[in-house]
């Protein structure tokens, strides 16, 4: 399997980049073709020879994080995110990996890679820690304003995610909203239910923004305005959170000892850090292409190799078309 990697994106690019592709070529048994300026890729890669693990391909040009992703990827046609996507496109690769602007990304994997046909808006799924495992949640920003039709979408894309790729068998989905009953909720949320009722999923009903962190759905579908702002705000209480408990056992080091405090630090860190969790697949787009955080480093580039090796292992792209061309029909026979 060939992953592309956009080697210029990212707050730590290159060098946290090129560090985490070559650890995710070593023990995850992926040939990994790094994307981007081919003289600072090699200068990160202090020596190692490239062949049957690692290749480079040039693209001179980068998106900044602060341009416009559409008149960027129009124009930079040698920038690493397009030439990486393209790769992808052509079937010289089988995902697509990267931490750079997430704008570019999508606009370059709507442009080249295509949507799936039938369906309306792609959607970016992240995975949330809860008190039970994870919990699927989409759109976490890709679309902030949407109709019923394309929650419906979500749930089933995001269902399909999790039962294929998180191996979580009948996954429960849930609407989010600001009540638990079919009658809360705004004009969205309300004609929502009633398609997600219809859709073929494992549908829960409601499930409120304190439930998400409880376990009480494996996927969770809102827009992505909303989701957008659970995720951010998962992030930032996430970092409040780990400050006061570092601080707390701080005070007991003399009483449990600074070994154990080590590691209940380390089991907290590990279930809490989007590092974990590597990226958020965006789907509904014709290829696999993973969204990595901005901030992201090697490990967390490692483990976005593992979450696009794994989608495209589980076959997930051929599922959601065969699952939206079936609502298609459906609808056509209706």
């Amino acid at each position: 399997m060939r992953i592309a990697i956009d080697a210029m994106g990212g707050d730590h690019a290159p060098m946290e980049i090129v560090r985490g592709a070559r650890d995710a070529a070593h023990e995850l048994g992926v040939h990994i073709v790094l994307v981007g300026h081919e003289e600072k890729i090699l200068k990160c890669l202090d020596g190692e020879t490239l062949g049957e693990h690692i290749s480079i391909v040039h693209a001179p040009e980068v998106v900044g994080m602060d341009e416009h992703p559409v008149s960027a990827i129009r124009k930079k046609k040698n920038s690493s995110i397009v030439v990486a996507t393209q790769l992808v496109k052509e079937g010289a690769a089988d995902a697509l990996v990267s931490a750079g602007s997430t704008g570019a990304q999508m606009a370059s994997s709507l442009f080249i890679l295509g949507r799936i046909n039938g369906v309306d808006r792609p959607a970016i799924s992240a995975l949330l820690p809860t008190a039970k495992g994870v919990v699927v949640l989409l759109d976490a920003g890709a679309n902030v304003d949407c109709r019923p039709q394309h929650l419906k979408q979500f749930a089933v894309m995001g269902s399909l995610y999790a039962e294929r790729v998180l191996g979580l068998p009948s996954p429960r989905v849930g609407l989010v909203n600001i009540g638990a009953e079919e009658t809360k909720g705004n004009e969205l949320t309300l004609a929502a239910y009633k398609l997600l009722q219809e859709s073929g999923v494992n549908f829960i009903g409601n499930v409120e923004g304190r439930d998400l962190f409880l376990g009480s759905s494996d996927v969770a579908v809102c827009d992505g305005f909303v989701g957008n702002v659970i995720l951010k705000s998962a992030e930032g209480l996430a970092m409040m959170i780990l400050g006061m408990f570092q601080q707390e056992l701080g005070r007991m080091e003399d009483i449990i000892g600074r070994e154990r405090v080590m590691h209940i630090m380390g089991g907290y860190k590990r279930r809490m850090d989007y590092a974990e969790y590597g990226g958020a697949p965006l789907l509904g787009v014709d290829g696999v292409s993973v969204i990595s955080h901005g901030s992201s480093r090697a490990r967390a580039i490692k483990n976005a190799v593992r979450v696009a090796k794994e989608t495209v292992e589980q076959g997930l792209i051929p599922a959601i078309k065969s699952a939206i061309e079936k609502d298609i029909v459906k609808g056509v026979e209706a």
